[in-house]
């Protein structure tokens, strides 16, 4: 492993750590990271694909004519939402108002998307809705928009709902991962399956040097930890070191979001191959435990809330919780983020003529508006002064009609690009229309900051003092769109 010059810690694009919330990192106390898809990444594609083939394999035992439908990987996204009353899969802007919405693998049109959603907001905390917040749910949930189409066309038997079809696919996935077919593949396999990112050892070993103390907290099992920790970390540390060298306290079988919220026994790692023996007295460091819980743990390190980061990919199991019964600092990972970084910036001079033909078709419905006023106030003799007269108002409403028909024919294609970018389908991750999409709002709540990998921590150092952009209002004169500044 070399160490980084210079240039090495210029921030490369879509490699930025964002910061919602001021966060201070030399106060930081302790940092605790979960494993999956945080500091293990993986092929998306292969994995999930395997992961839909499994729950074809089990769906198929109970009858279900599944097997000859293929995984189709851009047919969902991270921060979409199953509506299991309607059967569709939907795209909510911040405020819960549906933007984009199919119906199985179809599209709805203007017109049913209107009359199933224009008196419903979207409420995570009602049953109805099933928010896909990490990259696990892709399988999920194009499993659920394919057997949608299944059902309509009465291909499975029995009385059956679309609630129904999201829990016989739910009971698949969680055999899928209990039963460990899925998991064996992958330690067997992990170059297969497995991303490796050589700069997250040199992130943790800069954290770990600064006093930070590292804890790894995952939901999965202590083999399955060991054997991925192992491909992924081991081969770029340095000196023989291996990557529980690199953890105070290491935590398997968590069952977050539970471990941040209730009390269960730890139990000690005792070997290698994983036996378990009741632990007795405080935890220590440099030992693997299994369960347990956040207070026992903050109480063996002598720390608490905001001492702690704590970094996820998990919106609810990670992020939310922590932040809520903790108060523990969070940092959410989204790997797709690097993508979408990318996609806007080669869009970015699309997006200057788009917004300057916005910018101008404002203007011109100003000025339309105005000359209907003026008609309106001639033709009922009210308002100071006189209006000009019909034969002058009509030709230059219907010219102003005119040239905006034609500005509207140029800026349709650059609209519908933008619609989507990151996704042809969806669209963009953190954008649902002109506003933010649920996702970002969960982002925006409850991740401290956000990143696409842990490794994005080594550009902005252990000792950064990270502070949140200045927030904007529709009337902020700063903001594109905004009054313009005048001086009093």
């Amino acid at each position: 492993m070399t160490a980084p010059d210079s240039a090495t810690l210029i921030t490369p694009p879509g490699r930025g750590v964002f910061c919602n919330r001021t966060l201070n990192m030399r106060q930081l106390k302790a940092i605790g990271y979960d494993m999956d898809y945080t500091l293990v990444h993986y092929d998306v594609d292969a994995w999930e694909r395997r992961a839909y083939q499994y729950m074809q394999e089990k769906l198929a035992r109970h009858g279900w004519p599944v097997a000859d439908l293929p995984f189709d990987g851009a047919l969902i996204m991270r921060g979409l939402i199953l509506d299991l009353d309607l059967g569709n899969i939907v795209k909510a802007n911040r405020f819960g108002f549906v933007k984009k919405a199919m119906h199985g693998t179809r599209p709805l049109d203007f017109q049913e998307q209107r009359a199933a959603y224009t008196r419903t907001i979207v409420d995570l905390s009602d049953g109805r809705w099933v928010f896909l917040n990490t990259l696990f749910s892709l399988s999920e949930g194009c499993m659920y928009a394919k057997v949608v189409d299944l059902l309509d066309a009465r291909l499975i038997d029995g009385p059956m709902g679309y609630r129904d079809l999201y829990n016989a696919i739910k009971v698949s996935m969680d055999k899928t991962h209990m039963e460990g077919e899925l998991k064996a593949e992958i330690m067997a396999e992990p170059e297969r399956f497995v991303v490796l990112d050589p700069e997250t050892p040199l992130a943790l070993l800069d954290q770990k040097h600064a006093g930070k103390r590292l804890m790894l907290v995952t939901n999965s099992e202590w083999g399955y930890t060991s054997a991925m920790m192992g491909f992924a970390f081991d081969r770029f540390l340095p000196g023989g070191m291996t990557w529980r060298g690199l953890f105070d306290i290491v935590i398997v079988g968590a069952r977050k979001p539970e471990f941040f919220t209730q009390r269960s026994p730890f139990f000690e790692v005792a070997t290698e191959d994983g036996l378990l023996r009741p632990n007795v007295g405080a935890l220590e460091r440099g030992k693997a435990y299994l369960g347990g819980s956040a207070v026992e743990l903050e109480r063996a390190l002598g720390i608490s809330g905001e001492e702690v980061l704590y970094v996820g990919d998990h919106m609810f199991g990670d992020v939310h919780v922590t932040n809520r019964a903790l108060r523990w600092r969070t940092g959410l990972v989204l790997r797709e983020l690097e993508d979408e970084v990318k996609a806007l910036a080669d869009f970015a001079p699309t997006e200057h003529e788009l917004a300057a033909r916005m910018r101008h078709k404002e203007t011109l419905e100003h000025e339309l508006s105005c000359l209907k006023l003026a008609h309106q106030r001639r033709r009922a003799a009210y308002g100071p002064g006189l209006a000009p007269d019909a034969a002058e108002l009509d030709p230059a409403m219907l010219e102003l009609r005119q040239r905006l028909v034609a500005l509207d024919a140029e800026i349709a294609p650059m609209a519908k690009m933008a619609a989507e970018l990151h996704n042809p389908t969806w669209g963009p991750l953190t954008r649902a229309g002109n506003d933010k999409s649920h996702l970002a709002r969960q982002i925006e709540r409850y991740a401290d900051v956000y990143t696409s990998r842990v490794s994005n921590f080594m550009y902005v150092t252990p000792n950064v003092y990270m502070r949140s952009p200045r927030g904007s209002l529709p009337h902020d004169p700063l903001l594109p769109g905004g009054p313009p500044l005048v001086p009093a």
